[in-house]
C-alpha cells in the first residue's frame, strides 16, 4: 500500500487523512500536541459555502484607520510585527484590481462548490451525520444603506450560484426573535450549514483515523525532507526523519517556515481571531447570524452561543489579548436578547490567512513528492473535506475536479 505522511492534525490534515485511508493509503499523522488547541477547535462552526468575496481592502476608505485606532476593534496590527507584515499586505493589495478580484472569487467559488457535499460525505463516513444543522445562516445589516453599498459583491456571490434573499423586519423577528430591534433588513443565505461542536468533529476523526490503521507520532516538525528521488519526508525535532511516499503538509500558520525549507515562497500570515462562548445561551438563535456592520458573528453550538470575529496580525508567538474576546460579547450583548453571561470560555486561534485568500493546495514547486494542504483563513472547516478531495487527485494522480492551478504554491513565485 502506498505510505502518506502527514505534517498537522488540524481538521485539513485529519480530512486529507481520512480521504488517503479511504482511498487506500497507509497514513502517518505528525503534530506536536494532537489533544492540544488550534483554529480547528474554536471555530465558529459555519460551513460557509457562500463565502467567495476575498479578502481587500479596495472600497473601504478610511475604514481600516479608523479600525486600527480602535484598541479593541475589528482590525488590529501589533506595531512590533508591522515589518514582518510588508510583504503580505503589499500581496494583498494586488487582490483589488479587477481581473485578480474576479478570478479569485471564482477559484473560491469552485472549491466552496464541492464543500458541503465532501463534508457531508466525511461526517456521515465517521457517523456524525447528525452533527449538522442545515438552517442557513442569516446576514443582519442596521442600515439598509450598508447592504446597498456591498450590492456588487451579492451579485458576485449569486453568478457563482449563491442562493440567496432579502428579509424584511417583519420576518428578521420571525426567523431570530432574540435579535435585538436595531436592523433595518437581512439577507437569508440559504445554502449555510452549521454544526454543533467543532472540536467533537476533530476528536472524532482523529479516533477514526486511529481505529482505522493511522500511526500518530507526536513531535514537532521542523522542516522537509526531500534528499530521496522517489520519496519525501518530515523531520521532527530535528532528530529524525519520516519518510513516505508523499509528505503532506498541513500545519496551518505554521507552515510557511517549512515550505520555505525546500524553496518554496508563500505569503501567509496568522489572522488571529477571538471568539467568547456562553454554555447557557447556546438556544438564543436558530442559525449562525453574522452582523454585517460590526464584523462578528454568533452561532448556536451544542456547547453554547459562540459570538466571534476581529481580524489581529501580531504573529504566531504573541501573548493573546483577551480584551478582543470581552469587546466581542459586548457586541453580542448589544445586539442579542437574553444573554446569560454565565461562565463565558474566551478563545483565541491562529488563522492561516494567504494574501491573496485561496488556500495552498497541491504539490511543491520544488519537489513533486510533496504536497501542501493549508491557508484556509476563515474558510478551513467548510474547505476541510473538499481540499482532501482535491489534494487525493495530486495523491493518486488523477484528473482534479476543479482547475488545480489558482491554488498552487507556484503563484507566489
Amino acid at each position: 500500500m502506498p505510505h502518506v505522511v502527514i505534517a498537522g492534525a488540524g481538521i485539513v490534515g485529519l480530512s486529507c487523512a481520512w480521504y488517503a485511508q479511504r482511498n487506500g493509503w497507509t497514513v502517518t499523522l505528525v503534530d506536536k500536541d494532537f489533544e492540544g488547541d488550534r483554529a480547528s477547535h474554536g471555530n465558529a462552526g459555519g460551513i460557509a459555502i457562500s463565502e467567495c468575496i476575498p479578502l481587500s481592502l479596495a472600497g473601504l476608505g478610511l475604514k481600516p484607520l479608523k479600525w486600527l485606532l480602535d484598541p479593541v476593534g475589528p482590525l488590529s496590527i501589533r506595531p512590533s510585527h508591522l515589518l514582518n507584515l510588508l510583504p503580505w499586505y503589499l500581496g494583498l493589495r494586488k487582490v483589488s484590481r479587477p481581473e485578480n478580484f474576479i478570478q479569485i472569487s471564482k477559484a473560491l467559488a469552485d472549491l466552496n462548490a464541492y464543500s458541503l457535499n465532501a463534508f457531508e460525505e466525511m461526517l456521515k463516513d465517521i457517523g456524525l451525520e447528525n452533527e449538522i444543522h442545515h438552517k442557513g445562516a442569516l446576514t443582519v445589516y442596521e442600515k439598509e444603506s450598508t447592504f446597498k453599498a456591498e450590492s456588487r459583491d451579492w451579485e458576485i456571490k449569486r453568478s457563482h450560484g449563491v442562493k440567496f434573499r432579502e428579509v424584511n423586519t417583519t420576518e428578521l423577528i420571525q426567523l431570530e426573535p432574540n435579535l435585538s430591534n436595531k436592523f433595518e433588513m437581512g439577507v437569508m443565505i440559504e445554502d449555510w450549514a452549521h454544526i454543533n461542536d467543532p472540536l467533537f468533529i476533530v476528536q472524532t476523526l482523529r479516533k477514526v483515523i486511529q481505529q482505522r490503521g493511522g500511526e500518530f507520532i507526536k513531535g514537532t516538525v521542523t522542516s522537509i525532507a526531500i534528499d530521496r528521488p522517489n520519496q519525501a519526508g518530515v523531520v521532527v525535532d530535528d532528530l529524525r526523519t519520516i519518510y513516505a511516499d508523499k509528505a503532506v503538509i498541513a500545519t496551518g500558520a505554521w507552515s510557511k517556515n517549512l515550505a520555505s525549507s525546500i524553496g518554496d515562497n508563500v505569503l501567509i500570515e496568522s489572522e488571529r481571531g477571538y471568539n467568547t462562548t456562553l454554555p447557557q445561551s447556546a438556544k438564543l438563535l436558530n442559525r449562525e447570524v453574522i452582523f454585517a456592520e460590526r464584523m462578528f458573528v454568533a452561532t448556536p453550538l451544542s456547547i453554547g452561543l459562540r459570538i466571534g470575529g476581529a481580524a489581529e496580525f501580531a504573529g504566531l508567538n504573541a501573548a493573546p489579548n483577551f480584551k478582543r474576546s470581552d469587546a466581542l460579547l459586548s457586541l453580542g450583548r448589544n445586539f442579542i436578547q437574553n444573554l446569560d453571561e454565565t461562565n463565558p470560555k474566551k478563545w483565541m486561534g491562529n488563522r492561516p490567512t494567504t494574501a491573496d485568500s485561496l488556500p495552498v493546495i497541491g504539490p511543491s514547486g520544488r519537489h513533486k513528492h510533496v504536497l501542501y494542504a493549508f491557508g484556509h483563513g476563515h474558510l478551513g472547516l467548510t474547505q476541510s473535506a473538499s481540499t482532501a478531495q482535491l489534494l487525493f487527485s495530486h495523491l493518486n494522480n488523477d484528473s482534479c475536479p476543479i482547475n488545480p492551478s489558482p491554488y498552487l504554491i507556484s503563484r507566489f513565485g
